[in-house]
């Protein structure tokens, strides 16, 4: 049986932050229009998100041991590269974690049902869309992470996390969350970007074709610099075209650790011991710009 502790750091809970930020600023959006926040829809979508994220990452665990992409990494970071490190040492083998993430993965499926017969039919095709990326960015035959596509898998994850935290309290769509969203998308899937380029080499030697791989790094950092410049980009144009209200200019406040970070993986970008910095300053980045965003949205409202 394995161990609560295992348990729990085969998880990454570090990177889970980010789900959970996620849920607050797509609740955060629905009661900043007056619809109001049901604490225990937002609780109960939030756990079931957890979940899910938690499983993307013991079967990128599990898929990364059979490839041999983790056991080959000598310049992992830890904890932001490299895995959980359970696999690799033994205390956590194969089949545990194939089971541990496919329980998971039916877990949350059963719970999205009762969300569902909660909340209404279009949280169906949100939970659907995550459970298809969850699996396939790890997982072969699809494996996305593994074909330079991990990123735009990651982005969309967010994207529908936030959509789907909106809809449970609305039981509707809209196009301002979903314009809203958008930004913060972009810069948490520059955190999988960042933490690639430690696993550069490993990776490639395993056949797994990252974007960092698959461009090199110096081409990867100004990538990553560009990226991160539209995600601030696209949040002013809402804002020009008054799509979003005032309130959301509070996102810019990352903007500055988003910057940085690129400049030191622009200078550091083939030495992976320098590259802790950037890659918490990335996620440093991702998280302040989802909470600003939410708390700048319930003070600003939306204005529609």
């Amino acid at each position: 049986m394995l161990q609560p502790s295992l348990f729990w750091a085969l998880m990454r809970p570090g990177f889970i932050l980010i789900t959970v930020v996620g849920v607050v600023l797509g609740s955060a959006m629905a009661a900043s229009c007056g619809c109001g926040v049901n604490l225990w829809l937002a609780a109960a979508y939030g756990v079931l998100a957890v979940l899910l994220h938690a499983a993307v990452n013991v079967l990128n665990d599990y898929a990364d041991a059979l490839s041999g992409a983790d056991q080959a990494n000598a310049s992992a970071l830890a904890p932001f590269t490299g895995g959980s490190g359970l696999l690799t040492t033994g205390q956590v083998s194969t089949n545990t974690a194939r089971t541990l993430g496919y329980g998971l993965l039916m877990l949350v499926s059963g719970g999205g049902v009762l969300l569902i017969a909660l909340t209404g039919p279009g949280l169906l095709f949100i939970g659907a869309a995550g459970l298809i990326l969850g699996w396939a960015y790890s997982l072969r035959p699809v494996s996305l992470m593994s074909r330079g596509l991990g990123e735009l898998a990651v982005m969309a994850m967010l994207w529908l996390l936030v959509i789907g935290a909106d809809y449970v309290q609305r039981q509707t769509f809209l196009l301002v969350p979903s314009v809203t969203a958008v930004s913060f998308a972009i810069l948490g899937s520059l955190i999988l970007l960042a933490a690639s380029f430690p696993d550069r080499q490993s990776d490639g030697a395993v056949g797994k074709r990252t974007l960092v791989v698959l461009m090199g790094t110096r081409l990867a950092s100004w990538v990553y610099l560009v990226v991160a410049l539209e995600a601030y980009l696209w949040l002013g144009i809402g804002m020009v075209l008054q799509i979003q209200s005032i309130g959301a200019a509070w996102g810019f406040v990352s903007a500055p650790l988003s910057l940085l970070a690129a400049v030191l993986l622009i200078r550091s970008h083939d030495r992976p011991t320098a590259l802790r910095a950037p890659i918490v300053l990335t996620i440093a980045a991702s998280l302040i710009h989802g909470l600003a965003l939410a708390a700048g949205l319930t003070w600003g409202g939306y204005g529609i």
